[in-house]
């Protein structure tokens, strides 16, 4: 075999190794997901004693918008809840609790007075109900 064609050759080899590697680690890391994260959401409520201008002016000082939700930590969903505030739905990574309650207490405290509740995906569950009744 010629030179160039076993550096060729080594060089395919090398490139099949990594891309295999990638792809390896991309699905351990997708299939470890459900397991070592949970659904969490929180209340934002109101403080209906503050204009909302006041309150956005109290999370911009608070830094609310760079510190929640903690990088990391993915949101599943964000709505707002007429009369109530918001509600936010997050995935957080097992050892990230603590993270989120942090970014929490340091940026919603004053606007906000907030709850959270441990939350899991109940539709498939109760799609599955209605097809067996």
């Amino acid at each position: 075999m010629s030179r160039i064609r076993m550096q060729l050759f080594a060089l395919t080899c090398a490139v099949l190794v990594v891309m295999l590697a990638a792809t390896s680690r991309t699905r351990a890391q997708q299939a470890a997901t459900p397991q070592d994260s949970f659904l969490l959401t929180v209340f934002l409520k109101h403080d209906q004693s503050k204009t909302l201008d006041q309150i956005n002016e109290q999370l911009k000082r608070q830094d609310y918008y760079k510190k929640f939700p903690p990088a990391g930590v993915e949101i599943v969903s964000w709505y707002v809840m007429m009369g109530i505030g918001q509600v936010v739905t997050l995935r957080v990574p097992a050892g990230r609790l603590r993270d989120v309650n942090r970014a929490i207490e340091q940026s919603a405290w004053g606007a906000y007075r907030t709850e959270f509740y441990p939350t899991y995906d109940f539709k498939p569950v109760a799609e599955e109900q209605r097809k067996t009744q």
